[in-house]
């Protein structure tokens, strides 16, 4: 799959549903947004806005005019899955964006979110847009346990804050697919590889081991990675994920009581970070990079409690 190629999601037997490798940080199967032609159509996520118009593409290749589209749906408020919100609303005028309540704010006034962002990513940004304000009537609060309704599909709202505190993931009935943000990890299908993601400033560990407790009690037929693509569901992805994520913050805590400098263990595992080969160096030193700030914030916070 390449950098705008649409395909449909057969996984598990899902129906009605296609993703689009959107290009994210220039690197192909990185970041996926998923297209529901349902009832009422959806999109679930939405990329970080730099090529919204390959999602738009994707409607057209798809069948779906962008005036029937009634649902746009960012699993969190993070700009690579929130960022081309207010793109895509301008451009599909009838669809609201639905959205954890707590990050409803972000996206109507995406300033503070933008800061943030710049902070988190480092050298990323240069592959970022400004996102583009959501008109606030247009605006869905979710709570746990809410459903968007697509006629022939559901998307039902589980809150997973352990990535994020505005973070969900949707459950669809009808595909048996869980769509999981960032609840599951980086799906790296190249490798067949589960990798660990850890920004900062709110990545808690304890919460997202709850997360993955949660995917696993619902246990779907498909697992709809927004990094990368679909898979189908076992528990031994769930107990790779838990492992990979415990693995990874007890090495960063190891590696800050030997060396006692943050931007030393930076420096140390982005020297030995091993997706360049995958992702290119740029992308993979910067994503490493942000990962170890992401647990050194929840080392710092869970010292002080």
């Amino acid at each position: 799959m390449t950098i705008g190629d649409v395909r449909e999601v057969t996984t598990g037997g899902c129906e009605d549903l296609y993703y689009v490798d959107t290009g994210m940080y220039d690197t192909e199967a990185y970041g996926a947004v998923y297209v529901f032609d349902a009832e009422r159509p959806a999109i679930v996520d939405t990329g970080i806005g730099t090529h919204y118009e390959r999602i738009l593409d994707a409607l057209d290749e798809i069948g779906i005019a962008r005036e029937d589209v009634a649902v746009i749906a960012p699993t969190h408020v993070h700009l690579d899955h929130a960022g081309g919100a207010g793109f895509l609303a301008e451009e599909c005028p009838n669809a609201d964006v639905y959205v954890h309540e707590s990050g409803a704010r972000h996206l109507v006034d995406p300033e503070r979110l933008v800061e943030g962002t710049k902070r988190a990513v480092g050298n990323q940004w240069q592959f970022y847009v400004e996102p583009e304000p959501v008109p606030e009537d247009r605006v869905v609060k979710l709570t746990d346990s809410d459903v968007i309704d697509l006629g022939d599909h559901q998307l039902r709202t589980i809150h997973t804050p352990g990535h994020a505190p505005h973070q969900v993931v949707f459950y669809d009935p009808a595909n048996d697919a869980l769509f999981t943000a960032d609840a599951a990890g980086i799906w790296v299908p190249s490798v067949e590889r589960i990798r660990e993601t850890s920004p900062p400033p709110n990545f808690d560990l304890e919460a997202c081991l709850d997360d993955v407790e949660t995917v696993r009690e619902l246990t779907p037929t498909t697992l709809l990675y927004p990094h990368f693509g679909p898979r189908p569901y076992s528990d031994a992805a769930m107990d790779e994920y838990e492992d990979v994520l415990s693995s990874w913050v007890e090495a960063v805590a190891e590696k800050r009581a030997e060396l006692g400098d943050d931007e030393a263990i930076i420096d140390h595992f982005v020297a030995e970070q091993e997706m360049s080969d995958v992702w290119g160096p740029t992308k993979a030193e910067a994503e490493t990079a942000m990962n170890v700030r992401g647990v050194l914030r929840y080392l710092d916070v869970r010292d002080e409690e």
